[in-house]
């Protein structure tokens, strides 16, 4: 029998069980490492270090396969309403980077696309142009005579590709600007609205050269730049009822968006606290988005666009708001996994976590997303060590 001095917590098992060998724990060995662990380090990896590393062990390959991350997520970009600073954020690691741009003075953000700003002026969207925040690269654009309500791009502006739509509608019109980057002027032409412009509208979507738009009731409706035509889609009328539902969801903030991703339309109704509801385009029909593909899925969620990642091992199964949380410690999020949003809450003078599942109430949450933060393709990293960054939340 082994004296109590031989025995100790490392070499203790439950009978039955194999105890490490006295080689093994003289000479522990990277490869034995908690597989947790091991996935956390490989997720800090850059995709080129993380195939490196693959290669080290079996135990370690396994880890970096799991968490290898292809695709990159967005970062928040906030507009400040006083100075030149933007703020910029990963909502993953939340660290706080500030950028200097005064090229962007008394400009508001109107669309993002492939690492480009569209902005107009200050009080008159007739002065629209392109900005590219890290190259500081600007390109203007013609005047355009149109107030529009929504704008979007195809692709980037540098592309012979590229076209602007800007449209502006009322109860019975849509009238939709279009121009290329280089031209002239603007093209200006009024078409019946679909029932579209009735009703609160989602962002613009470009798809297979086609630009795509969805109200709350349902109506999709696109427009095809190469002809020149707008015509209401046809699929069948999608009814949410957290916008049919007065009674039940009348006072609550609420948004619709599109997005693509791959060549398929994804559609989203949100209504504050409850479950988002996630809607894919099949056969000119819309389904609801299954539980097991919502688990690979992340949806990043603004005012002005929205983006899907498939490919995301850390952040799959959510959707970010284009919101900061309370004492802007992060981004206001939900969670298929959980059904819950995150909150921040007061409690005792100090702030602590708490969980808001569907249904409860939140008066200080009244709005989804903010005007003023949008998603943007994140920095380059030669960029960041440039930037002004600080570890403390504002």
């Amino acid at each position: 029998m082994a004296s109590p001095s031989s025995m100790s917590p490392a070499t203790v098992s439950r009978r039955g069980s194999r105890s490490p060998s006295k080689k093994a724990l003289m000479n522990p060995s990277f490869a034995d490492l908690p597989s947790d662990l091991l996935r956390m380090i490989m997720s800090h990896l850059v995709l080129e270090d993380n195939i490196h590393a693959s290669g080290a062990c079996k135990s370690w390959c396994e880890a970096a396969v799991s968490v290898r991350v292809v695709e990159k997520h967005p970062w928040l970009m906030c507009f400040r309403k006083r100075g030149n600073l933007v703020e910029l954020r990963d909502p993953l690691q939340w660290k706080l980077y500030t950028l200097s741009l005064p090229e962007l003075a008394e400009s508001t953000v109107c669309y993002s696309r492939d690492g480009w700003l569209l902005m107009d002026k200050t009080g008159s969207k007739k002065d629209v142009f392109f900005f590219n925040p890290f190259s500081r690269e600007l390109i203007t654009m013609p005047e355009c005579e149109l107030e529009f309500d929504t704008i979007a791009f195809s692709c980037s502006p540098t592309s012979d590709n590229c076209v602007v739509v800007a449209i502006r509608f009322t109860y019975y019109s849509a009238t939709i600007s279009t121009c290329h980057p280089g031209d002239d002027k603007w093209v200006t032409a009024t078409f019946p609205c679909h029932g579209i412009g009735v009703y609160k509208r989602s962002n613009l979507v470009y798809q297979n050269d086609r630009f795509y738009c969805i109200n709350a009731a349902g109506f999709l409706s696109n427009f095809h730049p190469s002809s020149g035509t707008w015509s209401g889609y046809c699929v069948h009328r999608l009814r949410s009822p957290y916008m049919y539902d007065r009674n039940q969801y009348g006072r609550k903030a609420k948004a619709v968006a599109l997005a693509e991703k791959e060549g398929e339309l994804f559609v989203m109704y949100a209504c504050m606290n409850e479950k988002p509801m996630v809607y894919k385009l099949v056969s000119m029909k819309w389904e609801e988005v299954s539980e097991t593909t919502l688990d690979s899925l992340t949806i990043f969620f603004s005012f002005h666009n929205s983006e899907l990642r498939t490919n995301l091992p850390w952040m799959r199964s959510k959707v970010y708001f284009s919101r900061f949380g309370y004492n802007r410690k992060r981004c206001l999020s939900y969670s298929f996994d959980k059904s819950m949003y995150n909150r921040k809450r007061r409690a005792s003078y100090s702030c602590d976590e708490s969980m808001c599942r569907p249904g409860e109430e939140s008066r200080s949450w009244i709005e989804l997303c903010r005007p003023q933060i949008l998603w943007i393709d994140p920095p380059p990293k030669n960029l960041l060590d440039l930037m002004l960054s600080s570890s403390h939340n504002n």
